[in-house]
């Protein structure tokens, strides 16, 4: 098992990508901490479906956006397990809106949930992983960051920070054999996307070369890779996985 014996924190790990990254870190041998912020039912749920293959998880209510919350979460994960090897960044939000129609608050809510909760969870776990000298830091980012969308002056932004600052955290950190990357998603099948999906339809898939939308587990196991010592001189990279879509071009 690739990540036997190692303790790793998946933020949004409720429903799609989240859940299943946890759910192959788990597989591999990883004790995983659920972080949810709302939905204990789906929580429980991806725990449970964990124990049924005989893994090892645990669900942990937090709101990402909250630093104090999430130092708390932390601390009680180190004081359930006694480690944290590997954390993934995933929890995030949209609430598109056309600019000059955005209010602030769907401006401040997804800049927090988004890139503030990315901050959060670094910083609330970096002083555990200095200690062991070792760590791996997954950033859920999106192509989004570099392809633009109506509507989505927020996400793009919270997406586009998350981008340098995995590249600046992936320099300070390097030196205690701490890894920083991140993966960009595409169109992925999750509940987050679904509204988009249904507005385009056809048309999404017609612009990804490889014409199919990706699914949670494309993502989970660029993360797996990214947590494993396969990926040990990888840091400061963001890797896109979209099937092609931010390439451009125009599929046969």
């Amino acid at each position: 098992m690739r990540l036997q014996g190692q303790v790793a924190i998946v933020t949004g790990a409720s429903r799609g990508i989240g859940r299943a990254v946890a759910e192959l870190f788990a597989a591999e041998g990883a004790r995983v901490a659920v972080v949810y912020r709302g939905n204990r039912e789906a929580a429980e749920q991806v725990v449970t479906a964990i124990a049924q293959r005989g893994g090892i998880a645990k669900a942990y209510q937090v709101d990402v956006a909250d630093f104090a919350a999430v130092k708390n979460c932390v601390e009680q994960v180190l004081a359930d397990w006694g480690q944290v090897d590997i954390l993934v960044n995933n929890a995030g939000m949209i609430q598109d809106g056309l600019f000059l129609q955005m209010e602030p608050e769907a401006w401040y809510r997804v800049i927090q949930t988004n890139l503030h909760g990315t901050f959060h969870f670094s910083r609330a776990v970096v002083e555990a992983m200095f200690r062991r000298r070792r760590g791996r830091i997954i950033n859920i980012s999106s192509v989004a960051a570099e392809r633009a969308n109506r509507g989505q002056t927020n996400y793009a932004a919270s997406k586009g920070a998350i981008n340098a600052f995995t590249r600046a955290l992936a320099v300070e950190l390097a030196s205690r054999n701490i890894t920083v990357n991140a993966i960009a998603p595409g169109f992925i099948e999750t509940d987050m996307t679904q509204a988009v999906r249904n507005i385009a339809g056809e048309q999404i898939q017609k612009a990804i070369p490889m014409r199919r939308l990706g699914k949670p587990e494309d993502v989970a196991k660029v993360a797996l890779f990214l947590a494993s010592e396969d990926s040990a001189y990888i840091t400061g990279q963001v890797i896109t996985v979209d099937g092609g879509l931010s390439l451009g071009g125009i599929g046969s």
